[in-house]
């Protein structure tokens, strides 16, 4: 398999250093309920996963929860509670979305506050070796030691110092540095350390986990390319100052962001969908359809018809996977849509190609159905592909209340339909009621129908 690192620019052959494929992914920060961006990103990364287990891989896969933090910190005020049980209910929304998204649980969920001596150790690593100072109660990365720093970004350092926000702090040494440790401010959450009582930084916390969970140098590092910089610059020099090894990833991996509107999806803009008004209103099979069927380098612009579109391919989709076959001619053939599926996915993650061959296989079994080919085969092999994509292709919630004088209905359209000749859109019709559990069966004295 390839996959285009964000530091090479290049597609970069998947070679594991070890018996496991190494994959850290950054997580959310829980202050706020998730948003569709989220479930872009997790989504990406879980069909990663699967398909690599489906190829034989083990995978060891980390994410985190950033649990303190400013936004958490300033959100739990307002509401009169404590970052730990603010964080905690999010956490639990957060699992709560993944699993109805049918997202895999990764091996292990590291949260910040409970790898402190960790984060405290390597700090002190860092001062020991030259990288860091200390600077009253707070402590400051050197990033003009490091390096090529700045080479995830492609810029200079001069460049993304001109480039960023830099907030200007007397304490620092030089306005790039960054802090590994903030010194404690009144009322916030803080632990005792040798640099006085305070919080570790963001950046530090994820390198303090990776390097417990995963070892000193790993596979695969995810996440959204808004984390391009800071973020994962600073992760790179830190852990590789700390560990001396190099290259701390092989691969990054980055997703592109999700737009609504026109705009980049942010909370701190307001202008958000969440994961739980997605699920209700277009399913996980639409939701995951949606997001797949454009490349995960490519920006995504979500809107209603987009969605609309997805949930409908999601129950075509579906009905080909659950008309029952009578056929007892040929097989349908799945040899060429199953390894043009495979071959989308190791290049690079290609999951429009991968879903372009599913729905190619899902035309092939609704050909073979109504010519009397046999079908069951080709369904299995169209499950097996869906799965590795994440997508269920459940029966339809609402097949058991369909109303009995609306399908009679249905069905009688469909019949002045086939005598008129009309053959595709009386398909159309028997594919929509397929999708809701509704099985026709034509007979020479007239056409029957029955749920399920």
């Amino acid at each position: 398999m390839r996959i285009t690192d964000t530091l090479s620019q290049r597609k970069e052959a998947l070679t594991p250093m070890g018996d496991e494929v190494l994959i850290y992914v950054c997580g959310v920060t829980p202050y706020a309920e998730g948003h569709i961006g989220h479930a872009m990103s997790y989504i990406v990364f879980d069909v990663l996963r699967r398909f690599l287990e489906f190829q034989g891989f083990k995978v060891r896969h980390v994410q985190n929860f950033t649990d303190i933090d400013d936004r958490l910190i300033d959100r739990a005020a307002q509401r009169g509670t404590t970052v730990t049980e603010l964080a905690g209910r999010y956490i639990d929304d957060y699992f709560r979305d993944m699993d109805d998204l049918n997202v895999m649980r990764a091996t292990i969920y590291p949260r910040a506050t409970e790898e402190v001596p960790q984060i405290i150790e390597i700090v002190q690593g860092l001062i020991d070796k030259g990288y860091a100072y200390q600077s009253g109660s707070d402590v400051f990365y050197r990033v003009r030691m490091k390096e090529n720093y700045g080479a995830l970004k492609h810029q200079s350092l001069d460049e993304l110092i001109a480039g960023a926000r830099v907030e200007v702090d007397e304490l620092k040494e030089f306005p790039g540095d960054f802090a590994l440790w903030k010194g404690a401010k009144p009322g916030e959450p803080a632990w005792e350390s040798p640099w006085g009582a305070g919080r570790p930084g963001w950046h530090i916390e994820c390198s303090a986990m990776s390097l417990r969970y995963l070892g000193p140098q790993i596979d695969i590092h995810g996440g959204g390319e808004d984390l391009i910089f800071p973020h994962h610059t600073n992760e790179i020099a830190q852990t590789e100052a700390y560990t001396g090894k190099q290259p701390f990833v092989r691969i990054w991996m980055h997703n592109a962001h999700l737009r609504l509107a026109g705009a980049k999806m942010s909370k701190s803009l307001g202008n958000i969908l969440s994961i739980r008004d997605a699920l209700e209103r277009w399913g996980a099979d639409g939701l995951r359809l949606f997001v797949l069927g454009s490349h995960y380098r490519s920006p995504l612009t979500a809107s209603d018809e987009a969605l609309d579109a997805a949930k409908r391919g999601a129950e075509r989709l579906k009905a080909a996977a659950r008309i029952p076959g009578a056929g007892s001619g040929r097989e349908v053939e799945t040899t060429v849509c199953r390894a043009r599926f495979v071959e989308a996915l190791e290049d690079d993650l290609n999951t429009p190609q991968a879903l372009a061959a599913l729905f190619d296989l899902a035309k092939e079994i609704n050909r073979g159905r109504d010519d009397g080919a046999t079908i069951e085969r080709a369904q299995s092999t169209l499950l097996e592909m869906a799965e590795i994509l994440g997508l269920r292709l459940e029966e339809s919630s609402t097949a058991g209340i369909a109303a009995e004088p609306f399908v009679e209905l249905l069905v009688e359209i469909r019949r002045g339909l086939r005598s008129a000749k009309q053959f595709q859109l009386a398909d159309r019709v028997r594919e929509g009621l397929a999708a809701l559990g509704i099985t026709l069966e034509d007979a020479p004295n007239g056409t029957t129908w029955k749920r399920g």
